[in-house]
């Protein structure tokens, strides 16, 4: 019980804390930087892809931040897919007449996946950006982008995603997100990144694989499918969005419950990433995913054994701190819940407990659920 307790532990402390020293050493060490290289000609023509459902409240301004972009207007076309939406989405994107943007009204809800598969079949480009209603480029964007492709064994491109908060609130997803995007930044230096955020990335378009129906976290799985291709993914922080966070803790859970369920569904379609042989990617991936995705469950299991280690006084005091952290962490939640302010460290507490409990139930949702692609509008 002793070791399934300090295994369990230093896995935990090993993927939050050690596994982001480790990386920034080897990434300091073996960094496989490319140089960018001019394109010889014009730059390549582009295809911008957006699958929304209910974006009344964004699509308007997405469209023109889209259209308000340095990179030539006559080189990009706008496809927009609106999966089913029953409030005003259809209508505003109608007002638009734009010979570039193209949209296609899905009668049915049938999911983001389904959505991206059918819109991939009308693009003709060589280049295809990913994005989302919700999100906004800064004007070099797409440039920054797609200069890496110029390079033959780059088949991807992450941007930087900048999460801010509108106000004050609880939410900490932003001070977590800084944390995630120094690890994507480090990973990227040993071409071990793993797939992008949804909000801002491209692909060589003839490396597209048309994703499971039922897909849930379908820019993970494009992005790794490249990856298995053995092509390069490269993140450059300099193709910058910006994205607002969920006004709360409590809206924030529910958007990290579906990706848990879509982390765990990732993890059965991707057993090659497993494989030691593929050399840095397996260490990223098993370091930064795979523990991460089973953080909760080995929360549960130093918990259960240090329950029956009761008795010795190390044991003792390490599960009163595990207690009294818990407890901080519901009444944060529940005050977070009622709209109160909370500390900043309690915040940062609450949220990590908070995340993994939203992981464990995403969990019990793909082992016990029928795991559908249609999908529910969040706050982010």
């Amino acid at each position: 019980m002793e070791a399934l307790f300090w295994c369990s532990s230093f896995f935990i402390i090993y993927s939050y804390i050690l596994y982001p020293i480790f990386l920034s050493a080897f990434a300091a060490f073996f960094s496989k930087k490319t140089p960018l290289v001019p394109f010889e000609n014009q730059q390549p023509n582009v295809t911008v892809i957006i699958a929304a459902y209910n974006e009344e409240s964004c699509i308007k301004e997405r469209v023109e931040n889209l259209l308000s972009l340095d990179y030539p207007i006559d080189k990009i076309t706008f496809l927009i897919g609106s999966d089913g939406s029953t409030d005003n989405t259809n209508k505003i994107l109608s007002d638009f007449s734009i010979p570039q943007l193209k949209t296609f009204f899905f009668k049915n809800n049938q999911g983001k996946a389904t959505v991206l598969n059918n819109l991939m079949e009308f693009v003709k480009d060589p280049i295809v950006i990913f994005t989302d209603a919700n999100t906004h480029f800064e004007s070099d964007a797409i440039t920054c982008l797609v200069a890496h492709f110029q390079n033959k064994n780059v088949g991807a491109v992450c941007g930087e995603l900048n999460l801010f908060n509108p106000g004050e609130n609880d939410n900490k997803d932003s001070t977590y997100w800084r944390y995630e995007q120094f690890l994507k930044e480090k990973e990227g230096q040993l071409n071990a990144l793993l797939g992008a955020n949804g909000a801002i990335y491209a692909i060589r378009k003839k490396l597209y694989t048309p994703i499971p129906a039922n897909t849930v976290v379908d820019d993970f799985l494009i992005v790794m499918n490249v990856a298995k291709a053995r092509y390069q993914i490269v993140y450059d922080k300099k193709a910058l969005a910006h994205e607002e966070i969920a006004p709360s803790i409590a809206e924030e859970s529910k958007r990290r419950i579906r990706i848990g369920t879509g982390n765990y569904q990732a993890f059965t379609r991707l057993y090659w990433a497993l494989n030691p042989l593929i050399g840095w990617r397996f260490f990223s991936y098993f370091s930064h995913k795979v523990l991460r995705w089973f953080t909760p469950h080995l929360m549960v299991l130093v918990l259960i054994s240090n329950l029956v280690l009761i008795g010795d006084t190390l044991y003792n005091s390490v599960l009163l701190i595990q207690i009294i952290a818990y407890l901080v962490a519901v009444w944060g939640q529940a005050m977070s819940t009622r709209g109160h302010e909370i500390p900043s460290s309690v915040a940062l507490l609450t949220f990590f407990v908070s995340m993994n409990f939203a992981l464990l139930q995403g969990f019990y949702r793909f082992a016990f659920k029928n795991v559908k692609g249609t999908w529910q509008r969040t706050s982010r």
